[in-house]
């Protein structure tokens, strides 16, 4: 399987994406903001397909996009009630534009497969370092950030008395999580980038309530699906989004069910001694 060399790129650029989307992830569900995840996937579709009208690289329009998107939702919804609505309004613009630039453009339905579901055996050498540098851009940003983050997000009016700026660390995550989604619709598609950010970060929640430990499996399940939904893909001649996404839901479902039933049953040992 290694001796190619797309096979080669495409698993360094899932464990690269694995990494950014496990952990920007993680944050997203401990605050409460998975919807976001799905919102901005359908804003990197729209800026994808306008990048491609204009003639320049999808990336660079869904990095564009998501990143104006996030830092909208952001500014618009700091305040844990007013979120749903400042991403439903996003989103909403977001498709009404994707739809108007599919109607000046309707050549390129290959391509736009191909961002809606991902091709991960299509990164090329060039995406792969545009990846690593986008990568390490937000994980920098996301490491500086991350402390008042916690606090904001576990304790927020806390945080809001103490001088946080919940606005200010809204906008600057989100614009973070913006960069991870547009990764991550490289290796899973726009459809598909709630699995790949948010199951990883749901079931490690799931299994414990430890930050660093649940940070560390996100990254660790999220790797684990990454690297054996492209193996399966080789070996059956399956879509590895297909395959990434089973994993994930599936990991996801077992740490859920099999962890409360581990709890159940343990409380009833307790209780009977």
């Amino acid at each position: 399987m290694f001796e190619y060399d797309f096979m080669r790129n495409a698993f360094a650029a899932a464990t690269i994406v694995a990494l950014v989307s496990s952990l920007a992830g993680y944050f997203l569900v401990l605050r409460g903001q998975t919807f976001a995840s799905h919102a901005l996937a359908h804003v990197g579709f729209t800026g994808a397909s306008g990048a491609v009208l204009v003639g320049i690289a999808p990336l660079w329009g869904m990095v564009v996009l998501t990143v104006a998107a996030g830092i909208g939702i952001g500014a618009l919804g700091e305040k844990i009630e007013r979120r749903d609505v400042a991403i439903g309004m996003v989103l909403a613009l977001a498709l009404g534009l994707g739809l108007l630039f599919l109607h000046f453009f309707t050549a390129f339905a290959t391509q736009a497969t191909a961002i809606l579901f991902g091709n991960v055996l299509a990164v090329d050498s060039a995406t792969l370092w545009i990846l690593l540098g986008l990568a390490v851009a937000s994980l920098a940003a996301l490491a500086i950030i991350s402390r008042p983050l916690i606090f904001a997000s576990l304790q927020p009016e806390l945080a809001e008395a103490k001088g946080v700026s919940l606005r200010l660390f809204s906008v600057l995550f989100l614009a973070i999580v913006a960069v991870a989604t547009a990764e991550c619709a490289q290796i899973v598609g726009v459809l598909l980038v709630f699995t790949l950010m948010i199951g990883p970060a749901a079931a490690s929640q799931a299994l414990t309530t430890r930050l660093e430990a649940g940070l560390l499996l996100s990254c660790l399940l999220a790797l684990f699906e990454s690297w054996a939904g492209i193996t399966l893909s080789f070996y059956t001649d399956w879509p590895s989004s297909f395959w990434i996404t089973f994993l994930s839901v599936s990991i996801y479902l077992a740490a859920v069910l099999g962890w409360s039933r581990l709890r159940r049953a343990t409380g009833y040992r307790e209780r009977a001694a």
